[in-house]
């Protein structure tokens, strides 16, 4: 950890409650202000003040400590931040004192003209002393731990890095304000570069503007320089490469601002959300799981993930990763994903073993030739088809990915003789009213089942909709945002439970690994409205709801309902806490007769009858009602409704 700098009395007084820190302050002031006042008697008088000058002093000190003091409080400068005063702090400190030395020669002014006697104010060569040593005293009781600390700070970090910023413009200059006023960093800046002619021997902010951008490299050379940190807004590409390659042989570190300060005062644009995390979107705190736990378990280990190129299963991957397994099988049908996830494990984690391998769910000959060749003790099973609209209109290929692949991959861990399998299952698999949540509830059947004969720990990992993963509503509404809108939403009432990526993979690895029960779910707190969550967007990127990017619902689509479930009533009933946020489910496995079912289901949809496997569906699951019929991909919802048009309820509070 970085030492700190050591405390001063900026950080003693900032450390204080906010009424002692202010009271202190005022205090500090009254005493400059006495001590600038006799001062001022002082030096007018060449160290000897006369004796009817010093009841003059002490008569108009009185007056003259309540007229600053107000002032100062009126003012605001009472409550400081030393850390962070800047020019306007210092503007507003001088307005004070010259307010308090004008109002303070008006009182006298009219007081000697009441008593018609001159010498009851001080002469006005003494007012003009007063004003330059308070404002001086005052000013240097709130700049100079911001001035020591500057000093301070560097002596305490021990070894720093020397830096040059490349930029001398606004982002440039805030960049060397922020990184004086903090401890938390390395870089110890020894001047600016930058192109514009006029800058060129200027010094910004104590730090001089060394040449252009063409003489990096020698200034580099010359002063030892580790670290260049750019800070141009919209730096053209072509001279960014023209940078690195005249310092390739350098062996400097690069930063950007990816988000320039220059544009802190500008309207946020939506692409802004880009750099915005979906962790702020929770209606809760996150949960966060321990890494150390985890890690125990999967260290040393052999891992297989199927869907290894999804959103959730990258994730997966990622994660795994980096906790040291002996080696890491990914699994899918996206070959070009799948290279690409596989090329960022590599470069991160080098001396891990990883392997990818394409191939599909769907295929068991194929899975057990992988489950022979590597031999896995831990399986994820995160392959499947999730998109609700689309699995409507395609219900085999729900069954036979969803339903016959976690079959095949159940077979693939017991045949291998892995020690646990984790199935990655949804809340749309609850009271299911789609064939996407028919299929994904059948997978948890086939699970339950597959564990009475099998060695192979067997668990279902339950979870809400993930932000920002592939399909969900967030990178669509980002989308929608960036354009202009309309934002599209399904229905007013319409709430999902929410919870981010690491949430969702940290609940895998938790609750999957330590395998407590048949089935574990996260306590999501309460489901957000997705109205709720499409203005809340826009509000973040800059812009208003329903005025400037309009809100527009589209009406429920086959499938889908206005509230989803993580546990059934019996689920609900016989649950147990886990851990914090973690309820374990063991419920009896599946009948005889219901196996029977899910292999008749399985039968029709890989014969493709639609007309018995709808029906089959049916019997097995009342709460599925499949549409007559679905529109074609592609074509327009029937009516959009403007979110303007009154429904009770749902606009959000504003906040004052």
């Amino acid at each position: 950890m970085t030492p700190r700098a050591p405390r001063g009395p900026g950080s003693i007084l900032s450390s204080a409650s906010p009424r002692r820190q202010e009271l202190a302050i005022l205090l500090l002031d009254a005493g400059f202000i006495a001590l600038a006042f006799y001062a001022a008697y002082l030096l007018r008088f060449e160290g000897a003040i006369p004796p009817s000058r010093m009841t003059q002093l002490t008569r108009c000190l009185v007056p003259l400590l309540a007229i600053r003091l107000t002032l100062h409080v009126l003012f605001g400068i009472h409550r400081w931040s030393f850390r962070l005063s800047g020019f306007h702090e210092a503007v507003r400190l001088v307005q004070a004192s010259f307010t308090g030395t004008a109002i303070f020669i008006s009182f006298f002014y009219f007081v000697q003209r009441a008593f018609e006697d001159v010498s009851i104010g001080p002469p006005r060569s003494i007012l003009i002393i007063e004003f330059l040593v308070t404002t001086s005293l005052v000013g240097a009781l709130r700049f100079s731990p911001r001035l020591a600390n500057r000093w301070t700070v560097r002596r305490s970090q021990g070894p720093s890095i020397r830096t040059i910023v490349v930029g001398a413009g606004n982002a440039g200059e805030l960049l060397l304000r922020d990184l004086f006023r903090s401890d938390e960093h390395p870089y110890r800046v020894i001047g600016f570069a930058d192109d514009d002619p006029h800058k060129q021997g200027m010094s910004i902010g104590g730090r001089p503007v060394l040449g252009k951008l063409r003489s990096l490299p020698k200034l580099v050379r010359q002063l030892g320089v580790e670290q260049l940190l750019f800070s141009i807004p919209r730096l053209p590409s072509d001279k960014l490469r023209e940078i690195l390659d005249a310092c390739a042989d350098l062996k400097l570190n690069y930063k950007i601002l990816p988000v320039s300060f220059a544009y802190l005062n500008d309207r946020a644009s939506a692409s802004m959300l880009q750099d915005l995390s979906p962790d702020d979107l929770l209606p809760r705190r996150q949960v966060v799981f321990d890494k150390e736990e985890v890690s125990r378990v999967i260290a040393g280990r052999r891992v297989l993930v199927t869907g290894a190129a999804g959103s959730i299963g990258s994730e997966i991957s990622r994660q795994i990763a980096e906790l040291g397994p002996a080696s890491l099988v990914l699994v899918d049908t996206n070959e070009n994903d799948l290279y690409f996830l596989l090329r960022r494990l590599e470069r991160r984690y080098p001396s891990l073993k990883v392997r990818v391998e394409v191939g599909d769910v769907r295929d068991l000959t194929r899975l057990r030739t992988l489950g022979r060749q590597y031999r896995p003790q831990e399986v994820f099973h995160a392959a499947a088809h999730k998109h609700v609209p689309l699995m409507e209109s395609a219900p085999e290929e729900a069954i036979k990915t969803n339903v016959t692949g976690c079959r095949n991959v159940a077979r693939l861990a017991t045949e291998a003789g892995a020690e646990r399998f984790v199935l990655i299952s949804t809340d749309k698999a609850v009271e299911p009213a789609s064939a996407m949540g028919v299929s994904k509830r059948l997978a948890e059947f086939i699970v339950r089942d597959e564990g009475q004969r099998s060695a192979t720990a067997f668990t279902v990992v339950r979870f809400g909709n993930v932000l920002g993963s592939a399909g969900s509503v967030v990178p669509l509404f980002k989308s929608q945002i960036a354009a202009g809108g309309p934002v599209t939403v399904t229905h007013p009432e319409c709430r999902r439970y929410l919870m981010t990526i690491r949430e969702a993979v940290g609940l895998v690895l938790v609750a999957g690994l330590h395998h407590p029960a048949d089935l574990c779910v996260l306590e999501m707190g309460e489901p957000i409205r997705i109205l709720d969550l499409a203005r809340l967007m826009i509000t973040m990127s800059g812009l208003v709801p329903e005025q400037e990017v309009p809100i527009v619902f589209t009406g429920l689509r086959a499938g889908e309902k206005l509230d989803e479930e993580l546990m059934t009533a019996e689920e609900a009933r016989v649950s147990l806490r886990y851990r914090e946020m973690i309820r374990a489910v063991s419920t009896p496995p599946p009948s005889a007769g219901v196996m029977a079912q899910v292999a008749e289901i399985e039968r029709r949809a890989a014969e493709g009858d639609r007309e018995g496997l709808l029906a089959a569906l049916r019997n097995l699951f009342p709460s599925y009602q499949p549409a007559a019929e679905e529109p074609p991909l592609g074509t327009a919802p029937p009516a959009l409704r403007p979110a303007e048009e009154p429904v009770a309820g749902l606009r959000l509070a504003r906040k004052a």
